[in-house]
């Protein structure tokens, strides 16, 4: 019997916008799910993150930087995916419970900027390879056109949204081609370096240390928080949402990282482009790096943008919505080049990993995973606060995000001297504070002060409601 190749009959399914996923509507499972954060773990931008970790590292303190970062982040991006599940409601409507209707617009347009940021990245990087390539082959580079082929081809994804895109598309080859890709660019690498003499000396010490080093790793999956929930919420049973984002992303993470660590120094981080396309099949191979590996995250990130966007605006069209966001995506990624983004990576992981821990403390210990749905919808409900703000969860919020910059290396410089300053004139120390606690790392600490902190005010706020509620019963009855 012959083998046929269909294209995949993608058509636009329900648009769900921001209302609860009905659970017969809930259609990916565990290797839908896998496949899904695979496919978005897979990135270039990987590969320059393992490169940041070497050479004041060794090979072994570095792999294990990678394995450690990766574990948590990954954790923290399944525990996000799995209350998406549960609740079967995307990322900025969940943020409703702790920080308000209201208060989730903040988060709304900080995570509007992020996917509009991060999917331009995307576009710059997959745009970079493509031009290479068609300046090496076609003696052109039409770098303009690439950004707008592979941009129009996220934005025409983000508007089928995601059960299509998994199901018909990803699940049936783009996964397998991003894993083959995968394989070569790890086998390339192997054959023309082995293992870099480089990497064999003792660790040149200085930045990153070990926990720095873990930060900048976990700022990958991290990123991707703010998403999460948007795509889980399609997912079968919260057991396939968990178990599946994390493999999917935790093998991609490894992978990648560790391919930086190894080959990206001995070709310069600068070059990337170069040695891709250099140490591989040319033509289509090289085509296929950019892309498999970047295509994807333009697609998610516009999606989850129009998502977020709708929070805010609920009677916006999504499809219109991710047209837009789309092109603005693009017009940014025509205007920018290629830059370094460590930083970028640290910002983000201060925004979203405090408030991560959050939802997390609400979600898990306040409420105990019962989570009433319908209120997160009504300006009279639970949720509605005093004027659709929890002020109290903003307030620790930033603490949250102060207390990562403060720890981290100077995303935020005028507020870890201000802090600095402090503490030296508060405790008279002969050193600057946030420098020595740098080798804790920023996102453990920043996590765990928001997820204790709001675990105890929100105990106390519930507390404090039930109370209120069953007065207001009986002078009703």
């Amino acid at each position: 019997m012959a083998l046929a190749l269909r294209w995949p009959n993608l058509t636009a399914g329900p648009e769900w916008g921001i209302e609860p996923v009905p659970a017969e509507s809930r259609t990916l499972g565990t290797f839908d799910n896998a496949v899904l954060w695979g496919n978005l773990g897979f990135s270039l931008l990987l590969l320059v993150t393992g490169s940041f970790l070497v050479p004041a590292m060794g090979l072994g303190q570095a792999l294990l930087a990678i394995l450690v970062g990766a574990l948590i982040g990954n954790v923290l991006l399944a525990l996000a995916a799995l209350i998406g599940a549960e609740t079967g409601v995307p990322a900025m409507v969940l943020y409703r419970a702790p920080l308000g209707i209201r208060g989730s617009y903040l988060a709304s347009v900080a995570t509007m900027v992020r996917n509009v940021a991060w999917g331009t990245l995307a576009l710059v990087l997959v745009s970079e390879v493509a031009t290479t390539l068609s300046e090496r082959g076609l003696g052109w580079g039409a770098r303009p056109v690439w950004v707008i082929v592979f941009g129009g081809l996220g934005t025409a994804m983000a508007v089928l949204g995601p059960i299509d895109v998994v199901r018909k598309w990803f699940r049936r080859f783009w996964f397998w081609l991003v894993l083959l890709v995968a394989a070569v660019v790890g086998l390339s690498g192997y054959m023309e370096f082995g293992i870099p003499a480089m990497l064999q000396r003792a660790p040149a010490g200085g930045w990153p240390s070990f926990w720095q080093g873990v930060d900048l790793v976990i700022a990958l999956p991290v990123a991707w928080l703010p998403l999460a929930a948007d795509y889980s919420r399609f997912a079968k049973a919260p057991r396939s949402a968990f178990v599946g984002t994390f493999t999917g992303s935790f093998i991609a993470t490894v992978w990648f990282c560790a391919l930086g660590v190894l080959y990206l120094p001995a070709v310069n981080a600068e070059d990337l482009v170069g040695w891709l396309l250099g140490g591989m099949p040319i033509g289509l191979m090289a085509l296929l790096v950019a892309l498999m590996m970047e295509g994807d995250g333009a697609f998610a990130n516009v999606y989850s943008a129009s998502v977020s966007a709708q929070n805010v605006a609920p009677q916006a069209s999504r499809r219109g919505l991710a047209v837009t966001v789309g092109a603005i995506s693009i017009v940014l990624a025509l205007a920018v080049n290629l830059l370094h983004y460590e930083n970028v990576l640290l910002l983000i992981g201060s925004l979203f990993v405090p408030l991560f821990g959050i939802l997390a403390a609400d979600y898990f210990l306040v409420r105990r995973r019962r989570l009433d749905i319908a209120a997160l919808y009504r300006s009279d409900g639970g949720f509605w606060y005093r004027g659709g703000v929890n002020v109290a969860a903003l307030a620790i919020w930033l603490a949250g995000f102060l207390l990562y910059n403060w720890i981290s290396p100077g995303t935020v410089e005028w507020w870890v001297n201000a802090m600095d300053a402090l503490f030296a004139g508060l405790l008279r120390l002969p050193f600057p504070l946030g420098s020595e606690l740098t080798w804790l790392g920023a996102s453990i600490p920043a996590f765990l002060a928001t997820f204790v902190l709001y675990a105890a005010v929100g105990t106390w706020m519930n507390r404090r409601r039930k109370p209120a509620a069953v007065e207001r019963a009986g002078d009703a009855g």
